[in-house]
């Protein structure tokens, strides 16, 4: 999907959604320099697996906090975890490296993606994504967010970081 897809998408959906475009962005620190709307409400991706690739996790949270893979790992009984390849991100998720986000969802057909959200998003019921694409954000309603997402079929786990 193209960003415009994704605003279409949003739209047809009936999705409450605010978008800021920026520069384009690959990481965390890159968003520095952008006036964001909704500071409070920024989110990172993570896109991993377990050891063997049988199982795949999609951890978003608030924008500052740091995900210890190791207690995610324990806490959820998985084997290692590692990050997912360029082509695993595009093969699930039709997504490239900057541009994770819970949007790209909607493109795993399989429902081979877990989806956990750092509870902090979900209290403040707003949380930023990319539109499949990393020169804008979209500012999302959580719950509705995760409501649209389990009416695809997603699995969806509301996590404490």
């Amino acid at each position: 999907m193209t960003k415009q897809e994704v605003y279409d998408y949003l739209d047809e959906n009936n999705l409450w959604h605010e978008i800021t475009e920026h520069k384009a962005v690959l990481c965390m620190e890159d968003l520095e320099d952008i006036d964001l709307p909704h500071p409070e409400a920024n989110a990172k991706n993570l896109f991993i697996h377990d050891k063997k690739r049988h199982n795949f996790f999609l951890i978003t949270v608030a924008g500052e906090k740091k995900v210890d893979l190791k207690q995610f790992r324990a806490e959820h009984k998985t084997t290692p975890l590692s990050f997912c390849n360029d082509e695993e991100l595009k093969e699930i998720l039709d997504l490239y490296p900057g541009a994770v986000t819970p949007l790209g969802l909607i493109n795993d057909k399989e429902n081979k993606v877990k989806f956990f959200i750092d509870r902090e998003l979900v209290d403040l019921d707003m949380c930023a994504a990319h539109p499949m694409d990393n020169t804008a954000t979209v500012w999302l309603k959580t719950s509705e967010l995760i409501e649209h997402l389990k009416s695809l079929g997603k699995e969806v786990e509301v996590i404490d970081v």
